[in-house]
């Protein structure tokens, strides 16, 4: 028996892969299936079944295309409806993969499909369970994202509390539980780091699990609860319809252009240009309304909060040899439509005599010697609320990066604002979104919300503190 998770941290997403006795199982695979494939032929397998906890909102799954490639069955719990083919289980089902079983658990209340996957050994022993978004290392999945009818997220918290408590919790404390996400998912909003644990010790440590009635449960399910990204109805859409083979999207989106074909694209097709260089690197020099969502940070998810339209054209600006990595990370959120990338990167924009743009970036120290000499200094926060709440400057607004279509249009023009989150990475993204939408006086605090507490420079009644912030970045 061979039980591999396959862990994606821009994505905070799980996969897994099973094999025993030549076939192979997958549940929640990604939208790039080769890396399944070439674990399955490794271990000579035939890859029989993809099973799938539910519809995922947070990212195109590649259950499409790994059936197309493989002749894998595609599996879903009862009451999910596709437009293509797939099988429908029924609650109790049991499917053999070699000399294993793996039995149907439905478990609705994230979304009504959600399904967990109950596996057994080769001695037909409980082992372990895919719990997919209706229980996390720490946490449960969000209810509020599929109501239907008169049903609210009440509704489906309750649902959940009994698929928990008739489901899983009826479980032995042995088995292991292996989620579909950790920390970082919008999925969640207390998942643990740990990406796997046992059911015994999340009943000791699972404030959801410890709850001491339904209503209890539900009052601290949904409390806190923030808005689910745009994109999430997007991709869950996606999921139940089909899509554009990946090979597709890479062929389409793998074209290098030099600075005037990539000039006369951006021009002529629309394009939204995207940065995805390190955030200084980005500062230092830039294409004009280019935007800057760096690859080394949660480069899908931001693009898929920040980007209301999946069918905008991108173009990209990256470093050498990530062209690909952008383009597929881009398609893991549903975003299909790269049609090129600058290629030489920025010098080669720059060799051409073409301009670029700035964004002043002051040193944490620097800032706060302006804080001392103009207290009107305008401070904008992009960290989520949580992390404002948890400690603050007391001269910040709250602005959350998330939300930031929302609030552009509250800024004054010829004001200058100074923006930071927690490291330095959102706050970027921020003022190249600002930057790009004419409010040209905008300055990046590097370090952001750390730097600021570490230099000593400010008074402590400058700071409204609770607890330290739970976010890096």
């Amino acid at each position: 028996m061979k039980i591999e998770q396959i862990y994606t941290g821009c994505l905070a997403e799980a996969a897994y892969y099973i094999e025993s006795n030549g076939e192979a199982a997958i549940i929640d695979p990604l939208r790039e299936v080769a890396p399944y494939l070439k674990k399955a032929a490794k271990d000579g397998a035939n890859i029989k079944y993809i099973f799938e906890t539910h519809f995922h909102a947070d990212f195109v799954s590649g259950h499409v295309d790994l059936g197309i490639q493989s002749g894998a069955q595609i599996i879903y719990g009862p009451t999910a409806q596709t437009d293509f083919d797939a099988h429908i289980a029924t609650d109790g089902e049991v499917f053999k993969v070699g000399n294993l079983e793996i039995t149907v658990l439905h478990t609705p209340g994230h979304t009504p499909e959600s399904t967990t996957y109950l596996l057994k050994d080769e001695a037909g022993e409980p082992y372990c369970i895919f719990t997919g978004d209706t229980l996390f290392i720490g946490d449960v999945g969000r209810p509020d994202l599929v109501q239907k009818g008169n049903l609210t997220m009440e509704d489906m918290a309750s649902t959940l509390y009994d698929s928990l408590q008739t489901k899983i919790l009826t479980l032995p404390d042995h088995i292991l539980v292996y989620p579909a996400h950790g920390a970082g998912s919008a999925c969640g909003k207390n998942m643990s780091k740990e990406t796997f644990d046992t059911l015994g010790n999340q009943r000791k440590v699972n404030y959801a699990l410890m709850a001491e009635s339904r209503r209890d449960f539900i009052a601290q399910v949904i409390d806190g609860i923030l808005p689910p990204p745009q994109y999430f109805a997007k991709n869950a859409a996606i999921n139940k319809a089909g899509y554009e083979s990946f090979d597709q999207v890479r062929e389409k989106g793998m074209v290098p252009m030099d600075p005037a074909e990539f000039e006369f694209t951006a021009e002529h097709h629309g394009a939204l240009i995207i940065d995805t260089r390190a955030p200084q690197d980005f500062a230092a020099d830039f294409i004009p309304t280019s935007i800057n969502i760096g690859l080394n940070g949660q480069f899908a998810p931001w693009v898929g909060a920040l980007i209301t339209d999946l069918h905008q054209p991108l173009l990209l600006v990256v470093d050498e040899g990530k062209a690909e990595e952008a383009i597929t990370r881009l398609s893991r959120v549903g975003y299909d439509q790269t049609i090129g990338f600058l290629d030489g990167g920025i010098a080669a924009w720059k060799s051409s005599g073409r301009n670029t743009d700035q964004i002043h970036s002051v040193s944490a120290l620097d800032f706060e010697k302006e804080m001392l000499s103009n207290p009107d200094t305008a401070i904008i926060d992009v960290r989520k609320p949580g992390e404002f709440e948890s400690g603050h400057l007391v001269t910040g607004q709250s602005r959350p990066l998330d939300y930031i279509n929302d609030w552009t249009g509250d800024l004054k023009r010829n004001q200058k604002y100074f923006i930071h989150c927690a490291g330095g990475y959102r706050s970027m993204i921020a003022a190249s979104i600002l930057k790009a939408r004419g409010i040209n006086e905008v300055v990046d605090v590097q370090g952001g919300y750390g730097a600021i507490k570490s230099t000593g420079l400010l008074r402590s009644d400058t700071f409204t503190e609770t607890s330290s912030a739970r976010e890096n970045g």
